[in-house]
């Protein structure tokens, strides 16, 4: 029982209803206590104001001293029917008033303690009800300090009483000091007390029970946005990720992405969340379908050099005295090995950057690389025209920090693209640039559907769109598509990044190093 109320307790509609019931539990009880204390604080005040009233009425002026030598404040001879000789005048006083008298002993005349309490009678007359000596004992303790204190007499109830000292004298001029002793109950304050308190319990009950259902009711009909966004996450649970091509247009709906609540600011949140798994969903399929398009690829251009080695191998063996079929059966295997391994050295070099391999860290002098790359262009093609340009001052070029072998490669790179793609008497002109350097060439350039994807791997053109017999756009003729994406993969390893601008008669690919 007790585990089942805390699994409904878990959720926080229970939660948000039992804090708005304990709230107004605790509200109404500190009002209930204040207003029971003021209403009873008020009644007793008022009640201490009618007990020293109830004190002064009982106090005679003026004292008697009848034949056998009592003390009375009704005059000797008083005719039947009369007050009864003692101190027990009760003219004034209201049902319910207890009055004791307790005289202080003496030379001139002796007297009794005594004590009344006026009661109802069955006829609607007010009558005395003597006290007992315990009672007198209690009433004779009471302070004669002038303030009300409350006491339980025995046989009578509970009272409020205060005690007064009188300086009285008799008729003939004797001193004779008593202490009075006035009191009246407190049992129409406890009723009323207690009724109160009754009925601040069937309130306060009540008003629990409203909150209840009423904080049930408001509380379920806000959360119901929270319900729906989270109905849109169960939604997006639901759907298969883990692999293919993924559709997660799912989203939480715009009326409940408003950041000004805390609903909306989940909604929000969660649609943000929702964008950033569909776009990193939508990349790692991307990287899928790279990554199988890459071992297609590979696979198709080791598979060609390994058929054109097994043929010739086969050519050799069945003509093993043909001296020139050995011959170009060599030289055909030699090529395609050498094909075969640049393409295993380009993939292995792709597959240490990829692997965040670090490179050499040394400084690079940018100038003398550039003047290297486009000297060797130069002997390789005399019919381009090659240019460098270099700022006039040195200074202007600060030293790079890198691996200077794979710099090396980006450049060569990009001039054998340059040489390989644009016809017979094109300029490529290379630039030294602050942090980096870029290449220029007056060529066709890429082709459309290239140029957003010219840094992929094993991207090629179409065979129709040649800058050159036999050539290919983007790639050196008989190339596997790697030339580029090492371009980019190397530049990224040293933090740097490459930028191609490529329209019909300027291409322009830009490398920026830190």
């Amino acid at each position: 029982m007790l585990a089942r109320t805390r699994r409904r307790l878990a959720t926080l509609t229970a939660r948000l209803v039992a804090t708005a019931v304990a709230l107004v539990l605790v509200v109404s009880l500190v009002i209930g206590a204040v207003a029971t204390l003021a209403v009873q604080s008020y009644l007793t005040g008022k009640l201490d104001s009618d007990v020293r009233a109830a004190a002064r009425r009982a106090q005679p002026d003026r004292l008697f001293v009848d034949t056998d030598g009592v003390i009375s404040t009704t005059p000797p001879g008083a005719p039947d029917g009369g007050p009864r000789p003692g101190f027990d005048d009760a003219r004034g006083q209201g049902v319910g008033t207890l009055t004791a008298y307790f005289v202080e002993e003496n030379d001139v005349v002796e007297a009794q303690d005594q004590g009344v309490v006026l009661t109802d009678t069955a006829q609607g007359d007010a009558t005395r009800t003597e006290l007992g000596a315990r009672a007198l004992a209690l009433l004779a303790d009471v302070p004669t300090d002038g303030e009300v204190h409350e006491l339980s007499v025995p046989g009578a109830g509970t009272f409020r009483v205060v005690a007064t000292e009188v300086d009285a004298v008799t008729t003939s001029g004797d001193p004779a000091p008593y202490v009075v002793v006035a009191g009246l109950p407190t049992g129409d304050v406890d009723d009323v007390v207690a009724t109160l308190v009754a009925w601040e319990v069937a309130l306060v009950a009540g008003g629990a029970l409203l909150a209840a259902l009423g904080g049930f009711v408001l509380v379920r009909r806000q959360l119901r946005p929270l319900t729906e966004v989270s109905r849109t996450a169960h939604t997006v649970a639901d759907l298969p990720l883990s692999s293919g091509e993924i559709d997660l247009a799912v989203r939480v709906p715009a009326h409940l992405t408003d950041e000004r609540t805390e609903v909306g600011q989940v909604g929000a949140a969660l649609n943000t969340l929702l964008a950033h798994v569909e776009s990193s969903l939508t990349a790692r399929h991307r990287s899928e379908q790279q990554v199988r398009q890459f071992v297609a690829d590979a696979s198709h251009e080791l598979r060609t050099p390994l058929a054109t080695i097994a043929g010739y191998t086969e050519l050799a063996r069945r003509r093993p005295d043909d001296a020139e079929a050995a011959r170009t059966a060599v030289e055909k295997v030699t090529d395609e090995s050498r094909r075969m391994t640049s393409l295993v050295e380009d993939l292995l070099l792709l597959a240490r950057l990829d692997s965040g391999r670090p490179l050499e860290r040394e400084a690079v002098d940018v100038t003398r690389l550039l003047l290297e790359a486009v000297s060797d262009a130069r002997v390789l093609a005399p019919e381009h025209h090659w240019r460098l340009e270099l700022p006039e001052d040195p200074d202007d070029l600060p030293e790079v920090v890198g691996d200077e072998q794979r710099l090396h490669q980006v450049v060569t790179n990009l001039l054998t693209n340059a040489r390989k793609y644009t016809p017979a008497g094109s300029t490529v002109t290379v630039t030294a640039l602050p942090g980096g350097f870029s290449v220029h060439d007056d060529g066709p350039g890429f082709p459309p559907d290239l140029e957003g994807r010219a840094f992929e791997r094993f991207v090629r053109g179409d065979q129709a769109r040649t800058r050159g017999a036999g050539e290919q756009a983007g790639e050196r003729p008989g190339g596997a598509g790697l030339g580029l994406s090492l371009v980019q993969a190397i530049v990224a390893a040293h933090g740097g990044t490459v930028r191609l601008d490529s329209r019909p008669g300027s291409t322009t690919i830009e490398v920026r190093l830190p």
